[in-house]
């Protein structure tokens, strides 16, 4: 087993208020649906939407390959299958199509290393920003 330490960058979303990105680390078998889980948890959301991976040269490009429930990639495809991205294509992780979270999935530049034994993963190693509130009207009649 090895593990990846994957870059998380929120890139917008019904509720963004600021920037956020967190630094995930999870073992590179893990399925693109096991990343999906180790994000929500990262952010505290609820998945109780679809959501989608798809690689492309920006956020907005229409020529894209997609990872999602259509096409049971999420399912199959691990993250170390899609490594290295093709050149000048990034990772993207798309949530909810109403609310439109997007964020991008880097590989931070760690030469991909041993589990520690004490650890488990996935795991969250580090964040920064404001991390965003997935229902905010809900948040505050609580």
């Amino acid at each position: 087993m090895t593990i990846l330490s994957l870059k998380i960058s929120l890139r917008s979303g019904a509720y963004a208020n600021g920037p956020w990105e967190a630094v995930i680390e999870i073992e590179s078998s893990a399925l693109l649906e096991d990343l999906h889980f180790a994000i929500q948890d990262a952010l505290g959301f609820d998945d109780d939407h679809l959501y989608e991976f798809f690689i492309a040269r920006t956020e907005t490009s229409r020529d894209r390959v997609r990872f999602d429930d259509e096409n049971g990639y999420l399912y199959e495809r691990t993250i170390e299958s899609l490594l290295p991205l093709p050149e000048r294509r990034n990772l993207y992780y798309l949530f909810d199509y109403g609310d439109d979270w997007l964020f991008k999935v880097a590989k931070v530049n760690r030469a991909i290393r041993a589990p520690n034994p004490h650890a488990i993963y996935p795991r969250l190693v580090r964040e920064s920003g404001t991390k965003p509130i997935q229902y905010p009207e809900l948040d505050e009649d609580a």
